[in-house]
């Protein structure tokens, strides 16, 4: 598996789980920082869309 199929099935795991936990409804902004600081605290690089 490739390099970036690995990161990217990391990042859609990550916003499956916490779809799952919260639910719908939210804010974008939620669906966004949320992964990306879990991905943070587990050592991944995450960069913010600007």
């Amino acid at each position: 598996m490739k390099e970036e199929d690995v990161l990217a099935k990391r990042v859609l795991d990550e916003a499956f789980r916490l779809h799952t936990e919260l639910g719908p409804g939210l804010l974008e902004s939620v669906y966004e920082q949320v992964p990306a600081a879990r991905l943070r605290d587990r050592g991944e690089l995450c960069v913010k869309n600007l």
